[in-house]
């Protein structure tokens, strides 16, 4: 029975071949459970991959498909044609009697099966298959397998696999005993280590991978770990920059293979192993150059270029036998597709994240709304999908800002939830006598977000007590620490702040080193960030204590925290690779025993916010995920309809003819409202009392510093400077003559009653007078600027968009919306979508008026009127157009109650209609705007009898 919501995503054995799965149903948005394994492929964006109801459209991996099926038989058949070594091994990883604690995951099987069914098997078995390559000269092959799947232990099996067929056979040149291992980091390059067969914590032993009795022929190879940046070398347009008396040119091949490889350098016919391989492309710098413009892009594309052109050199002077590539997201970022990336075309095993989850391999994504957090917090569950995409939180977020300026509401409420329920898992940890504590991650656009998030928790704007811990927050940037990591100079700056040397972004003005670590060297707190950052959620390590993780861009690769319980995502997500990527960071589970009445895992949970799961089931709690939306509507112009066509001018600026001699009625001139409160330089200077700032106990030697650098005569002349650098390119005058009227202007505006400042105590003392004038400069100018142009203007003269000054409704292009709609019979496009009831009632009097010659919703159209609000450029898009029966245009918005803003937007719409009707050629514009339901007929009747002149 197809259901919306999950209850209990653990179905199949993590030890056992999936025997079903929860297959979505593209058309009913609903999931279902279905016997049999799911087909290995993935999912891209069938549309606006932005949206949370896209179910996106499954793209199979036939070469995968086609492999399975052949492994399983072989499998079943007892693996024949495989040497002795290899049986022996494959024997030993599927004992029956072995205990959980070491057994292997079927994933875990399958991937290195695969890899030996495509080594050992006669050609013969494998007609048909045909292994893509990726442009260069030696063999890849990839296994997809999701994080947490365990993929380190199917590099340990291979590597034992290779190393001891060749130790028993030296002649046989399917394998190799000489394993280069490259990693994208220090950190996981750390991790890797347990792949040396000689390793005090070795994986061979540790998993029980070798019999005992093969140790020391384990031994005999030799693993070789090396960080990506040991490929890189220097060009020679990098060498004739070198400033250095060493001039020596490129390193040839040999000499690079010496440098590289080290003590194996003498070694052939290598087996390369490349962990975190998406990091590993293959760049076509003159196809794809620009489509690389993106810094991101082109930073990802630099290493690829060093990681894959150091294999080459190394293929070169020494072989490489094969390449084995381990991810979990082995796609390639394609500029090409913007939002969708490109597959590796040599995946030969596929186990992925939906079916880790099936499996119980990784812990259970789930979104939650707790209702009881905060009042009426149902209201924001739909835009908790994904935060940073809300209209109100995507602007703020995506701008340069300082750490004290406060988080939008939304987030601050997101933040509010999942504290709440952060807060209530920790009281079940402690209670349970967990020695651990759970984690909160969040993972931002920029340094400037995350900044902002730490001074939230430091100042405790967000008042879940426990995570304002400031020794339990731990605020890094990804690229800090590979900086860290790289060049070891690290500075730690205040309690559990991090950032490196030089990186004036990450840094916030007032921060200051702490003297805690001043005594350290730049390598043992570069040593002492790797540490805590890699032992979050470990007791008895460095990291034990963080519960607050704040990171900009993606947790490092190796990250492999088991204690993350609540993930907020406040950063875009553009693909669905990229909710994987940063969910990955908190799926490791905790504990892996098997309950002994169901054979599966027992749930564990992550609780996300803000992260986009649009193709990936997730259990629900009482809130639940979104609903299915309604079925998605075309929304297009009906070439039948053509008779109701609207055009309009596209109108890019309005430029103005001043009278010569300027003047100003002060009694006509709306007053200048500033409040000290919502002022937020203000902040900077005034103490916090129950979260707001106390303007009223400003330091007075702040107040007096501001006031000597802005006195009220540089006020003065800096607000008519600003004013004339907009009025002077269509002066007619003297610009000397413009100048000095406006110094008299705004000198009159500056000392009269016209500005109104509250609280009180700054309009009555000078000082504090000038100070709020001076941090609101912008709106001052605006003011000032709106006076006089309403006062002076002769001739208002639309300036039209160079190319393509004249707009209309057939330019619209289709899209597609899954709001309720109804089809139109007066207005050109198909039908009009409904935002309320008030609105669909209007579009019904439109259709159906004698008034109304033709008429549109302006939804999707592009036209929109250009305005100025508190120093801002905007663009305001009424709600019709309407074409009236007597020829006339009709500009229609329908509005409640009007806020200071909207009346900013009708003044402009307001000079926007008499510029066109100025210029002439574009018939005669109204605007109007209907307060209640209901309104719009007598609107209508009204600007059907005005005449022009009239």
């Amino acid at each position: 029975m197809p259901r919306t919501t999950i209850d209990r995503l653990i179905i199949n054995s993590p030890y056992e071949e999936p025997q079903r799965h929860w297959r979505y149903d593209r058309e009913a948005r609903a999931f279902e459970l279905v016997a049999g394994r799911r087909p290995a492929g993935y999912v891209v964006a069938s549309g606006d991959s932005r949206a949370f109801d896209d179910p996106g459209i499954f793209v199979e991996i036939p070469l995968v498909n086609q492999i399975r099926p052949r492994v399983k038989a072989w499998r079943e058949a007892g693996y024949p044609g495989v040497t002795s070594i290899t049986k022996r091994l494959l024997e030993h990883w599927r004992d029956p009697e072995a205990f959980d604690a070491r057994r292997f995951f079927f994933c875990q099987l399958e991937a290195v099966e695969t890899l030996i069914w495509l080594t050992e098997t006669p050609a013969a078995e494998r007609v048909g298959i045909t292994i893509p390559s990726d442009g260069g000269d030696f063999d890849r092959q990839c296994c997809k397998m999701a994080t947490g799947t365990g993929k380190t232990v199917v590099m340990a099996m291979v590597i034992a696999w290779h190393i001891l067929n060749k130790v028993a056979n030296p002649q046989d040149a399917r394998f190799s005993k000489n394993v280069l291992v490259i990693a994208p980091g220090l950190t996981v390059k750390k991790r890797l280590a347990v792949l040396e067969p000689a390793g005090a914590d070795n994986y061979y032993e540790a998993f029980d991978i070798v019999p005992s009795a093969l140790l020391d022929k384990l031994r005999q190879g030799k693993v070789l770990i090396r960080n990506w940046h040991a490929l890189a070398w220097e060009s020679e347009a990098q060498i004739k920059k070198r400033r250095s008396v060493d001039k020596r040119g490129v390193k040839s091949d040999e000499a690079y293979t010496r440098e590289v490889l080290g003590e194996m350098a003498n070694a052939h016919s290598l087996l390369v192993i490349n962990d975190e391989a998406h990091h590993a492309w293959r760049v076509n710098w003159e196809a794809e150059g620009k489509y690389l413009r993106q810094r991101d892009l082109k930073d990802s594309a630099e290493e690829a270029t060093v990681w894959i052109g150091g294999l080459d050199r190394l293929h070169r002077s020494r072989g490489i036998l094969t390449c084995y590539d381990f991810s979990a997201t082995p796609f390639t970022p394609s500029g090409k597709k913007s939002s969708e990336e490109s597959l590796f075309g040599w995946i030969v095993s596929d186990f992925g994240l939906n079916d880790a989850i099936e499996s119980g391999l990784v812990k259970t994504p789930r979104v939650v709304v707790r209702d009881d957090a905060v009042p009426d917090a149902k209201t924001y569950k739909s835009r908790l999908y994904h935060i940073y995409n809300d209209p109100e939180v995507k602007d703020d977020l995506n701008r340069q800002a300082n750490p004290e300026e406060p988080l939008p509401d939304l987030v601050l409420n997101a933040y509010y939830l999942l504290g709440y329920d952060w807060q209530e898992t920790l009281k079940a940890w402690r209670e349970a006598g967990l020695r651990t504590l759970p984690v909160m991650i969040t993972v931002c656009n920029r340094t400037e977000t995350a900044a902002r998030v730490k001074h939230a928790f430091d100042s405790r704007r967000i008042r879940i007590e426990e995570l304002c811990d400031p020794e339990r927050i731990l605020h890094i940037d990804s690229k800090v620490l590979d900086e860290a990591e790289e060049k070891e100079e690290v500075n730690i700056v205040g309690s559990g702040q991090w950032i490196a040397d030089g990186d004036e972004e990450a840094a916030s003005e007032e921060a200051q080193p702490s003297t805690r670590h001043s005594s350290l060297t730049a390598a043992q707190k570069a040593e002492l960030l790797r540490q805590t950052v890699d032992t979050v959620g470990k007791a008895g390590q460095p990291g034990e204590k963080i519960q607050n993780v704040i990171s900009v861009g993606m947790l490092s690769e190796g990250w492999d925290a088991k204690t993350v319980t609540h993930i907020m995502g406040l950063r875009a997500f553009t693909s669905q690779l990229l909710c994987e990527q940063v969910v990955g960071r908190g799926l490791r589970r905790t504990s892996y025993e098997v309950n002994p009445e169901t054979g599966l895992f027992e749930p564990e949970y992550v609780n996300i916010f803000g992260v986009p799961f649009t193709f990936l089931p997730h259990e629900s709690t009482a809130g639940g995920p979104p609903p299915p939306p309604t079925p998605k509507t075309a929304v297009e112009p009906d070439p039948a309809k053509a008779e109701f066509e609207i055009r309009w001018p596209n109108v890019v600026r309005i430029e103005r003819v001043f009278q010569p001699r300027l003047t100003l009625d002060w009694s006509k001139v709306r007053p200048l409202e500033l409040d000290a409160a919502q002022t937020a330089q203000v902040a900077e200077l005034a103490p916090i009392l129950e979260g707001k700032p106390d303007v009223t106990r400003i330091e007075r030697i702040e107040l007096e510093r501001l006031a000597k650098e802005f006195r009220t005569q540089r006020i003065i002349f800096e607000t008519a400077r600003d004013v004339f650098d907009q009025m002077k390119h269509t002066w007619q005058g003297s610009r000397e003559v413009l100048l000095a009227q406006l110094v008299r202007i705004v000198e009159q505006f500056i000392r009269s009653d016209r500005i109104s400042i509250s609280p009180p105590l700054f309009y009555q003392d000078e000082l504090g007078r000038r100070l709020i004038i001076t941090l609101n400069m912008s709106r001052v100018v605006q003011h000032v600027w709106e006076a006089v142009q309403q006062e002076n203007t002769e001739k208002l003269v639309p300036v039209f968009d160079r190319d393509h000054p004249i707009r209309s409704t057939g330019d619209m292009r289709p899209w597609y919306t899954g709001k309720p709609c109804e089809r139109t019979r007066r207005s050109h496009i198909n039908v009009c979508v409904y935002d309320s009831t008030w609105e669909a009632s209007d579009a019904f009097v439109l259709d159906d008026s004698d008034a109304v010659a033709a008429w549109v919703k302006n939804d999707h159209l592009g036209f929109e009127v250009f305005y100025v609000y508190r120093g801002v450029v905007r663009k305001y898009r009424p709600d019709f157009l309407v074409r009236l029966a007597n020829g006339d245009m009709l500009v229609l918005e329908t509005k409640g109650q009007d806020t200071e803003q909207d009346k900013v937007k009708r003044h402009y719409l307001d000079e926007w209609c008499q510029a066109v009707n100025t210029h002439g050629e574009f018939g005669r514009w109204r605007w109007a705007v209907a307060h209640r339901p209901g309104e719009i007929r007598d609107i209508l009747m009204q600007n059907q009898e005005a005449r022009a002149g009239s």
